[in-house]
């Protein structure tokens, strides 16, 4: 009898006999009964898709493949490695909870950042501003149409900034019941600007607008490169202390980049830093993929969002930069408007190719870069105000 007893307790504690879960009585719902029964495996397919997608397509790999595992841990039965006490639960708590990690990657960003192209022409700054309309635009849709709470809809919302990190650390502090889904579409979005923008650029742009030319930007002092993070931080510290956090990082790690003295810092936050914490907040926020967190009609709802987000900043940009050259006797090429997203450089690298394919001689690249480097300013202004209005 003992052995029976012992080798039931030991077919118990196996995988195989806990990944399909009993039904439970209290659930009337169909759908989710079987997602309650059959969730673990569902996600951990799942998982492996996204796996497929870092690995084979290239999305955004650096933090896919970290994600991907980390669901992939999270939902095997019995371990609760994302527990509490297990090892993905410790990270996360050390990590996304306190918020630390996305702090550090915006160091590792802002010693990675030339703002040259900004500081050569600052009405570039507009147009990272106005491709924020999509995070604010996404925040009522959630709020309005799709019944979210205000908090919810601010981190769902920020997915519009195409900022990860940005991403990750409002849905901390407001919604970290949502972080896996937010986490999932912030970063597949960023590795989806290729397609998504080129669409929405040429639908509302003309033929002649795509084939604007713009004069070569000004050389850029290494004393104005020095002075421009400073500015930025001493005029968060007076109008917006809540995004001090996010842009107190950034400054940081620019000023380390561009002042010359302390090359082995900003080595350091460009390399090793940075890709240590990515590795721990990947797999920390694969932590929350787990099946009765993501496996809900909220995180459909919250891919939808995230998307609509995307495409409104695009637009944002692009139709706030044909409003500029209303009003100004210099035109810019309204593509570059779309780099107002803070997904750098790619979405630099979008604008420039779209140009390109309108006029051979058409090189927007450095001059996307300006509205680009604003939209990483603007997303982590957006991110204090969102956490002032909801924290």
């Amino acid at each position: 009898m003992d052995i029976i007893e012992s080798l039931s307790k030991l077919w118990a504690s196996t995988g195989i006999a806990n990944f399909i879960q009993p039904v439970d009585p209290n659930i009337t719902n169909g759908v989710e009964q079987f997602l309650h029964q059959f969730g673990s495996p569902i996600m951990l397919v799942v998982c492996l898709f996204l796996l497929w997608l870092g690995i084979k397509k290239q999305f955004e790999p650096l933090l896919l493949v970290p994600i991907a595992f980390g669901g992939l841990l999270s939902n095997i039965p019995v371990a609760d490695i994302a527990g509490p006490h297990g090892f993905l639960g410790i990270i996360y708590e050390a990590g996304i909870h306190q918020g630390l990690f996305p702090l550090i990657i915006f160091m590792g960003v802002g010693a990675m950042t030339d703002f040259g192209p900004l500081i050569a022409n600052p009405k570039t700054a507009l147009l990272g501003g106005a491709a924020q309309f999509g995070i604010f635009g996404a925040l009522l849709l959630a709020l309005c149409v799709f019944g979210f709470t205000l908090p919810q809809s601010a981190a769902i919302g920020i997915i519009g900034g195409a900022d990860g990190p940005t991403s990750i650390y409002v849905t901390s502090k407001l919604a970290p019941e949502l972080l896996g889904a937010i986490a999932v579409a912030a970063y597949s979005y960023m590795a989806l600007v290729p397609v998504i923008q080129p669409p929405i650029m040429k639908l509302l742009t003309t033929e002649e607008e795509r084939k604007i030319q713009m004069s070569q930007l000004r050389n850029v002092t290494k004393r104005e490169k020095i002075v421009f993070p400073i500015v930025v931080l001493s005029l968060c510290i007076i109008f917006l202390p809540d995004a001090c956090p996010l842009i107190g990082a950034l400054t940081f790690g620019n000023l380390c980049k561009e002042c010359g003295v302390v090359e082995r810092l900003s080595d350091t936050m460009q390399n090793a830093l940075i890709n240590i914490v990515t590795i721990f907040l990947g797999l920390s926020v694969g932590s929350k993929l787990s099946a009765d967190q993501f496996l809900t009609l909220q995180t459909l709802f919250i891919l939808v969002l995230g998307i609509t987000a995307f495409a409104l900043a695009t637009a944002g940009g692009v139709i706030f930069a044909k409003v500029m050259n209303m009003f100004s006797k210099t035109k810019i090429n309204p593509l570059i408007g779309s780099a107002g997203v803070s997904a750098v450089p790619m979405a630099a690298r979008v604008s420039n190719k779209v140009g390109l394919e309108a006029n051979d001689q058409n090189y927007l690249l450095m001059h996307a870069m300006g509205p680009n480097v604003a939209g990483v300013i603007g997303s982590a202004v957006a991110a204090g105000i969102l956490l002032a209005l909801c924290g």
